[in-house]
């Protein structure tokens, strides 16, 4: 029947995992890392916590081997430990959303709801290849150097009033960011239609995206 003290052992290794998991900041740290590699100062500002807290909840999250440092001088750099890790991510939000009740609830009252359409994956690569389509990241400019989908547009939200002149005007865009539950192209997309544009959401993200192995491009930003 096996060691009753080292399966307990084994069940308790399993556990920490999921101790490392059971916080909503933990949980925003990794989709902020899986959009790429991030220092700990960089992180903290995009979670809105101060650097005690943001370090705190990270090293959480090393101990549970969720996630990975490199040091450069003096500056510590995270990233996720591997791809399991950001696909263990998008599971959970999806177990969570199917099975607990509270979820649509608390994501329609941040993401808004609106009569925007949304295109899939599938539809966005066949559009953009034939030309039909404008593909916006309206992610931060760091994220979308850190990888984002092939001849996207870099226009991050918080910009995108005053540079909606460099989106040519009979276009149909089609706007992106993290995820499923981003609200940043929720935004742009409300503020394009705003603006009388022709823009539509793409259904998830770069997170899904990329668990998708659908070819990524990274480059500079100036």
């Amino acid at each position: 029947m096996g060691d009753p003290a080292r399966k307990a052992a084994l069940y308790d290794a399993f556990a920490r995992t999921g101790k490392a998991l059971s916080s909503g900041k933990r949980l925003e740290l990794l989709d902020l890392l899986a959009q790429g590699e991030r220092t700990v100062d960089a992180l903290a500002k995009a979670a809105g916590l101060n650097l005690t807290t943001a370090s705190a909840h990270l090293q959480t999250l090393k101990q549970a081997g969720l996630v990975a440092t490199r040091r450069d001088g003096v500056r510590i750099h995270y990233r996720l430990a591997g791809d399991d890790v950001a696909a263990l991510y998008a599971l959970l939000r999806q177990v969570a959303q199917a099975h607990q009740t509270a979820v649509e609830p608390a994501r329609t009252a941040y993401l808004g709801t609106d009569d925007a359409q949304e295109v899939d994956r599938e539809d966005l690569l066949a559009r953009a290849r034939a030309g039909e389509i404008v593909v916006l990241d309206v992610r931060p400019v760091e994220e979308y150097a850190a990888g984002h989908i092939p001849g996207a547009l870099s226009i991050p939200v918080g910009e995108l009033g005053a540079r909606i002149v460099e989106l040519p005007e009979d276009a149909d865009v089609v706007a992106y960011c993290r995820g499923a539950y981003c609200v940043l192209a929720y935004d742009a997309v409300r503020l394009l239609r705003e603006r009388g544009r022709r823009a539509v959401r793409l259904t998830d993200g770069m997170l899904e995206w990329r668990l998708a192995d659908l070819p990524v491009e990274t480059e500079t930003v100036a």
